[in-house]
């Protein structure tokens, strides 16, 4: 088993062994999308690899912290009623049970809006748990690839005013992100 390691940030990735790939994909939907896929692209096998998308993220409910592997993503703003009223398919739900050993229930929102408004975070906690900015897109790319993907997320914030507190708290998230994603290479190395 191989691994294609991708964080949105160096900081959320700095803990991350120097032999491990890693694509930095920079903030946003767009710049991970386009990351993720340039990457995938330039490889000459994807025999055996796996994706794992490891980031900081915002809790959505009250009480969540830790440590997460959504089973689920969902692309948070994106008019996808609208869409499909017009005859399209929005993709907007990608399931993950089959690719990820996650925590039953866990939904990851994702969008390009930075979640620090407790209205935007009470309507977003009805469909998701955690929020983040790269994950759907990371999952849409490793999927037009037929790559399997995790995601591993650390909550850093509540998605709330502490969200503008990021800077100062990734390296606690960082440190745990890292030992996760040795966890992971481990168990495969086993197997």
């Amino acid at each position: 088993m191989s691994y294609l390691v991708v964080s949105a940030t160096k900081a959320e990735a700095a803990h991350v062994p120097a032999d491990v790939p890693v694509v930095i994909t920079g903030v946003g939907k767009t710049a991970a999308a386009v990351a993720v896929t340039r990457a995938l692209a330039a490889l000459p096998s994807h025999d055996d690899l796996v994706v794992v998308n490891i980031g900081t993220a915002g809790a959505l409910r009250d009480g969540m912290a830790g440590l997460h592997e959504p089973v689920a993503v969902l692309n948070h703003d994106l008019s996808a009623d609208a869409l499909r009223a017009f005859g399209y398919d929005p993709q907007e739900l990608f399931e993950l049970r089959e690719e990820a050993a996650g925590e039953q229930g866990v939904v990851l929102a994702t969008g390009d809006l930075f979640v620090s408004d407790p209205l935007v975070r009470d309507e977003l906690a009805q469909r998701a748990h955690l929020v983040d900015m790269e994950g759907y897109a990371v999952v849409f790319a490793a999927r037009a690839f037929g790559v399997p993907v995790r995601l591993v997320k650390h909550i850093s914030d509540n998605a709330d005013e502490t969200a503008l507190e990021w800077v100062a708290l990734v390296d606690r998230s960082a440190r745990v992100l890292a030992d996760r994603l040795a966890e992971i290479m481990s168990a495969s190395e086993r197997t």
